[in-house]
């Protein structure tokens, strides 16, 4: 099964990060991620100080889909806003989530507050670690 990769995912296995091995499992499978996702990874990345030719040419290199970022799925991730504030997820946060939900697959993540509003969200959430 694949699976919708979460920012925090990649990040892991760029970063060698505990549950990386996961990731690299969830890359054999062909996942998908929100364009708006890699997006914070290429911003996680250039505040760390990597060069942008380099993080360009990194992203490249992973076997990802990519799906941008359409009306409804904006509005999906608005709208969950109110099941996922308790516990601070952002706007990507949500876009990854209301991506898995749409195409019925997990997101895989490293976020451990994402598990806790998979049920209300009607999603299943897959952790790294």
């Amino acid at each position: 099964m694949s699976h919708v990769l979460d920012a925090s995912a990649l990040l892991a296995l760029i970063r060698l990060e505990p549950g990386a091995d996961r990731v690299t499992v969830a890359l054999t499978a062909r996942p998908i991620m929100a364009s708006l996702n890699l997006g914070e990874v290429a911003q996680r990345l250039v505040l760390a100080g990597s060069p942008r030719e380099g993080i360009a040419a990194l992203l490249a290199a992973y076997p990802l889909t990519l799906v941008d970022v359409d009306g409804d799925l904006a509005l999906a991730a608005g709208f969950a806003a109110l099941a996922t504030r308790a516990y601070g997820l952002s706007l990507g946060d949500r876009i990854c989530l209301m991506l898995a939900k749409r195409q019925g697959w997990p997101a895989l993540t490293a976020d451990r507050d994402w598990a806790k509003v998979a049920d209300a969200l009607g999603v299943r959430v897959d952790l790294i670690r």
